[in-house]
């Protein structure tokens, strides 16, 4: 590991104006769950660790359109065990208490959990070439050993998934990201925060350079009475999903008046497409239209070789999800 500079930041203003003014190569820092992994393994190296720990960013609470905003800083535990998100948006809570362990979960925060980069192999190991840690390099993935990796919105550079359980149900939620940084205060939607690979697989969001997640909104709709969150994974605890998937279902009768998907474990960015979705308001919340769903979903879906069986996995995961969620 380099040797590093440390400054704990007293203030927002403070934390992004060090950030856009320094020359070195910096970093927010909360939980550090994963960054710290990242820099031991020397896949991150940064000169400046900004501490953002101490801001006034941890507060979970009621907001004016009825909605809720989670503070960045707040710990993925005091989140998903939060009365009122358990109680108005359980599918957030289930899937932020399928990822990783008790620990990390207790240290890990709201706006580092969106933040974290891909448990590809490959990026992991700096001795084997990949566009992600190094642009230009090669994508090792694509010929070498991928089962874990995506079938969708993948390009020829990098065939990473993103690994968060939180931001798949954020995605289906249509929840908002608040960030401040030199430039002031903006909202992204959740399906603008994360990119798709293309030619630049280094970039992981759409976020500025210096800019800092301080607060995540949800809006007033949580889908608490038909969801489910169904994760598909090697072993039942602190593994990663092969594929999850995010289900949300308004009925009117017997019939679908809302419904949203959203899938982890085969792309680059939490994957939803709200135009495929819309296909089916009024139609029977049946089997038959699920399956249909799914197969729009992934159209397009490719597999690697190793992954290959994911196409089939994530069709499967789809309908059973759904069929739980109006089974509640």
């Amino acid at each position: 590991m380099n040797n590093i500079s440390f400054t704990r930041a007293e203030s927002v203003e403070g934390a992004v104006d060090k950030a856009a003014t320094t020359e070195e190569q910096v970093r927010f820092i909360g939980g550090g769950t994963n960054l710290l992994d990242l820099m031991k393994y020397r896949v991150e190296n940064p000169d400046h660790l900004i501490d953002v720990n101490r801001l006034d960013l941890s507060e979970i609470k009621a907001i004016e359109n009825g909605g809720m905003r989670l503070g960045a800083t707040a710990t993925n535990a005091d989140t998903a065990y939060h009365e009122e998100v358990e109680k108005n948006y359980p599918l957030l809570s289930k899937a932020m208490l399928a990822a990783a362990s008790t620990q990390l979960r207790n240290m890990a925060t709201n706006g580092g959990n969106l933040l974290q980069r891909t448990r590809c192999y490959y990026f992991y190991d700096t001795s084997t070439p990949c566009n992600k840690r190094e642009p230009g390099s090669g994508c090792s993935a694509l010929e070498g050993f991928n089962r874990i990796h995506a079938i969708l919105g993948e390009s020829e550079h990098c065939i990473a998934t993103h690994p968060s359980d939180m931001a798949v149900a954020l995605a289906a939620l249509d929840a908002t990201v608040q960030v401040t940084g030199k430039g002031g205060e903006r909202s992204i939607p959740i399906q603008e925060f994360h990119r798709l690979p293309g030619d630049n697989p280094q970039i992981d969001t759409n976020l500025k350079p210096g800019e800092l997640i301080t607060a995540i909104d949800l809006p007033a709709k949580g889908f608490a009475e038909n969801y489910a969150y169904l994760k598909v994974r090697d072993r039942p605890s602190y593994a990663f999903a092969l594929v999850s998937v995010a289900a949300a279902v308004e009925l009117e009768g017997e019939n679908i008046k809302d419904i949203r998907v959203a899938l982890g474990g085969v792309a680059h960015k939490p994957w939803r497409k709200p135009e495929v979705e819309k296909e089916f308001f009024g139609k029977a919340a049946s089997p038959k239209n699920f399956e249909s769903l799914a197969e729009k979903l992934i159209e397009g879906a490719t597999g690697h070789g190793d992954n290959d069986f994911k196409i089939n996995l994530a069709k499967n995961t789809i309908v059973r999800a759904l069929t739980e969620a109006i089974e509640k």
